[in-house]
């Protein structure tokens, strides 16, 4: 089975969704928007299910990035047939406003390791099977989604309420990254150091690569776990 992989930025690829995605036998057509050349394909019937990863643009640029008017099209495609949808940081947002709610600014930036809580429903979610009920994540944003209609919170935090939503059964939206590798934040404090002074400090960036390094092999274990229930329910939805 194939799945649609949506990287907006070379720096923000499927990390550890790779790995684990191949494991279990699928092929992974990564599109990379910012590299020259790349189109999103013509429709979704060759793939089984759609992922879209994070990246540094806001949901509303679509001037400035025209093909995001053409994913939101595709993001209510997969939705409406049913197919399974997994959406991180710009992706959720991005499934958010598909789903028609407001993604805004948040109160605060979150950027590094920031608990976050299961929902009762989040509890009871299979894609979350096998994790205990508040876990550390990696955050990097300042925008947040508003809940759109009909939708089920499944987790929470506190300086960003809304962490991660479904809606039907294979629809899911996420604020936070578990599919980042230590090799990937670091690369990203490099690449956003900027960004990252302004919000930490001048040792902002050795800093959180100290936390991250500490936070490794956590990490990649409930990544894997996390990432390891969303194929097996998208396997599930696509009749395997």
């Amino acid at each position: 089975m194939q799945v649609l992989v949506i990287q907006h930025v070379n720096l923000e690829g499927p990390g550890l969704l790779t790995p684990v995605l191949e494991k279990a036998g699928w092929r992974l057509d990564v599109r990379q928007m910012d590299k020259p050349g790349v189109r999103l394909p013509e429709d979704l019937d060759l793939y089984k299910a759609l992922v879209i990863l994070g990246g540094p643009m806001n949901v509303y640029e679509e001037e400035k990035y025209p093909y995001l008017s053409r994913l939101d099209s595709f993001i209510k495609q997969a939705i409406t047939v049913q197919k399974p949808v997994l959406g991180i940081c710009l992706g959720g947002q991005l499934i958010a406003k598909a789903l028609g709610a407001r993604v805004r600014k948040n109160s605060v930036k979150e950027i590094g390791w920031y608990p976050v809580r299961l929902t009762s429903m989040g509890r009871q979610d299979a894609i979350f099977k096998g994790l205990p009920p508040e876990f550390t994540v990696f955050q990097w944003h300042e925008d947040t989604f508003e809940l759109p209609a009909n939708v089920t919170l499944l987790a929470q935090g506190d300086t960003c309420l809304n962490q991660a939503f479904v809606y039907g059964k294979n629809a899911y939206g996420f604020q936070f990254h578990l599919e980042v590798t230590f090799q990937m934040i670091s690369a990203w404090s490099e690449a956003y150091a900027d960004d990252l002074m302004e919000f930490g400090g001048k040792k902002a960036v050795r800093h959180l690569l100290t936390e991250s390094l500490s936070h490794q092999t956590k990490l990649s274990e409930t990544g894997t776990k996390f990432l390891t229930n969303w194929v097996s329910l998208a396997e599930l939805a696509a009749g395997r």
